[in-house]
């Protein structure tokens, strides 16, 4: 993300920040452009400890493990304190909004994706209406809410955050020859279900009487191996298209 445009960053300035916080930063990759379009003291903090240390040998950051919800820093620590994908994985979203303002004392920005709006095309017919098929389920099933798109706004204001503006930004994912390996894996994954076992818990409670999770399974598995036969061939292409909101607020 954000190596072809940046500009739905613009309302948090990053050029005038001093300490930037990033929450929820995994491995460092949305910390790292924080850090490329600043000046300032960037901190990733994470749970994931093994996660971390794949931050820690980005230049310019300095890493911190921690819990969204209970960050080990005093009041007022940071001039901006961000998250990207983090609010849809998180059951009480506000409880971490409030964490964020406590910790910021100027602005605070998220950067989610609203996952009821992906758009998909690919060379496989089945792969288009079976990815719909199982968002459709994953969306009803799951007990966070993964589609927040711009409700975010909303959640700002139960944070007592003040809007400053919402920016789109459309993060576009290109599968076409010549593969690399996350693509190969990808695919290998789509033919034995695993990509898909391991949201089956959600998936399962998110369809209906008249579908059920087995059936569902062997027609992405048949459609996962269709696309390793594409790959073989040098012929499968896929365009996804995942919507993003920059939500920024201040404390």
């Amino acid at each position: 993300m954000w190596d072809d445009s940046r500009a739905a960053l613009s309302d948090l300035d990053l050029g005038g920040r001093a300490r930037i916080l990033d929450v929820g930063c995994g491995t460092g990759e949305f910390t790292r452009v924080l850090a490329d379009e600043s000046d300032a003291h960037v901190v990733g903090v994470d749970a994931d400890e093994e996660l971390l240390s794949v931050a820690a040998d980005r230049p310019g950051i300095e890493v911190v493990t921690g819990d969204a919800t209970r960050l080990p820093f005093a009041d007022e620590s940071f001039d901006l304190v961000v998250c990207q994908a983090l609010l849809v994985n998180l059951p009480d979203p506000v409880a971490a909004l409030h964490e964020f303002a406590r910790v910021s004392s100027d602005l605070v920005a998220t950067v989610e994706p609203d996952n009821a709006a992906v758009g998909v095309d690919s060379t496989v017919a089945a792969e288009v209406p079976l990815e719909r098929s199982v968002r459709e389920a994953f969306l009803a099933g799951v007990q966070t809410d993964v589609a927040l798109g711009e409700r975010v706004r909303e959640l700002f204001g139960e944070a007592d955050l003040s809007v400053v503006g919402t920016r789109r930004y459309h993060h576009r994912k290109l599968t076409e020859p010549p593969y690399d390996d996350g693509d190969i894996q990808s695919a290998a994954q789509k033919a034995t279900g695993e990509g898909l076992d391991r949201h089956e818990a959600d998936i399962r409670r998110g369809l209906d009487g008249t579908d059920s999770y087995e059936s569902l399974r062997r027609e992405w598995r048949q459609m996962g191996r269709t696309v390793v036969e594409q790959i073989r061939n040098g012929e499968y292409r896929r365009a996804e298209v995942v919507p993003f909101d920059v939500t920024t607020g201040r404390v």
